[in-house]
């Protein structure tokens, strides 16, 4: 959160397109994604510890790699890529850790904590990140995750006697299904056709060796749970939208309205981002009164007017976009606990583990995703010409037309996820 608002003055530094720019946060997103199932994958054979200080470890090298580095693009993208890398052990683990250290009846409190934590850090992130980049120096934001150094000395302390199992992890699997992603990732940025062509082959390969394999890298039994499959391709296309939105805010409001990196860390971004400790509140107890459905219709519905209402009215203030942004954050954060909620509800005890972890892949990988298609569409003409009839200058065209795109993708994801889990049986 603290990079993605100094986006414009990235691209100026380096002369580059969003969709070169928005890479700095697609490499870090891509290794983020892939590294939470990892290290989900193996904490049972190599432990917590070792994998906890490990991910700080390279999370820091990443960190000062990219600030030393920051004049030259491709170690900036590395440095990124390294980052996620290390950054993304806490996800994977920090659960486990509650599960296994912490007593069941004070669970809900530690991740009730956590939750409350982490809505804090997107919260301060676009104003910490704004005021550093307005006032210092952009590149400094790459050495904020040095604090996480403070932790060591009570992850050694305290994390001990973990009993290790035995057994294989499928590299192989994890190769495929990276080169399949990136390739992706390539076409969405570059829309060559032959980048989409080898990652659909990849594919095809990566789905084909993890019905071989005795241990694969992903269960390929859950590919045939249709209730599953839906709640994490629907939810993957929630948090990848919202999450190219977010990246979409700051080019916008530097182009439409010339505001400044602190105005829209401070201004646009941080109010919405606090929202999201409030309705993330209330979205669980309307889950447990009204039902998921209900909540993902509010959800949806906050999502897609917001939108809708952004793309009609993009020119009139931009206090306009912070209001929205508020209700955007709201309808996310009413998504998640739904998707979480129903996911979990199409799964089996056997089959808990290895689901939720990959919906906590896929929802990184989505939002990775959606960084990079928006990135692409703001560096290409295709949707730069007046679409919607409403009274907005060219230079609105491009933005107006992607939110209105946001929408539509919103509402079908809406109606595919509540046609499949308004049916009698989850499976």
């Amino acid at each position: 959160m603290v990079l993605n608002v100094s986006f414009p003055d990235v691209a100026n530094y380096f002369g580059k397109a969003p969709a070169s720019i928005n890479w700095i946060n697609t490499s870090f997103m891509l290794s983020f994604s892939v590294g939470t199932a990892i290290y989900g994958k193996v904490s049972d054979y190599v432990g917590i510890k070792k994998l906890l200080l490990t991910g700080i470890l390279l999370n820091c090298i990443g960190s000062i790699m990219g600030f030393i580095g920051h004049t030259s693009f491709p170690v900036l993208l590395l440095s990124r890529f390294i980052q996620g890398t290390g950054a993304a052990a806490f996800p994977a683990l920090i659960m486990v850790v509650v599960a296994k250290y912490i007593p069941r009846e004070s669970q809900g409190k530690a991740f009730g904590l956590i939750g409350s934590i982490v809505a804090m850090g997107e919260a301060l992130g676009p104003s910490i990140g704004g005021m550093i980049a307005e006032y210092i120096h952009w590149s400094y934001l790459l050495i904020l995750p040095l604090g996480t150094l403070i932790s060591v000395p009570f992850l050694i302390k305290m994390l001990d006697h973990e009993p290790i199992k035995k057994g294989s992890f499928d590299f192989i699997g994890l190769v495929l299904m990276s080169l399949s992603i990136v390739t992706f990732m390539v076409f969405t940025t570059s829309y060559k056709l032959y980048f989409l062509g080898i990652s659909f082959v990849i594919f095809i390969i990566f789905i084909k060796h993890i019905k071989k394999v005795d241990e694969p890298f992903i269960e390929p039994k859950l590919g045939e749970n249709r209730s599953f499959m839906v709640g994490i391709v629907c939810g993957g296309l929630f948090f990848g939208t919202v999450a190219g939105f977010i990246s979409m805010v700051p080019y916008m409001m530097r182009d439409l309205y010339q505001l400044s990196t602190l105005a829209i860390g401070n201004g646009i971004i941080f109010p919405g981002a606090v929202s999201v400790i409030i309705f993330g509140y209330f979205g669980g107890i309307l889950v447990d009164k009204k039902g998921p459905i209900f909540v993902l219709t509010i959800g949806a519905m906050l999502l897609s007017i917001s939108f809708l209402l952004a793309a009609l009215f993009v020119e009139t203030t931009p206090f306009l976009i912070t209001i929205l942004i508020i209700f955007i954050f709201g309808g996310l954060s009413f998504t998640k606990t739904v998707i979480s909620t129903i996911v979990s509800s199409s799964l089996t005890t056997k089959e808990s583990g290895s689901g939720m972890s990959l919906l906590n892949f896929t929802s990184f990988l989505s939002e990775g995703l959606g960084i990079a298609v928006v990135g692409g569409l703001l560096s290409v003409d295709i949707l730069n010409k007046k679409i919607i009839p409403i009274n907005v200058s060219s230079q609105s065209y491009l933005y107006s037309n992607m939110l209105l795109i946001f929408s539509i993708i919103i509402i079908f994801s809406w109606l595919i996820t509540i046609k499949v889990y308004s049916e009698p049986k989850i499976k």
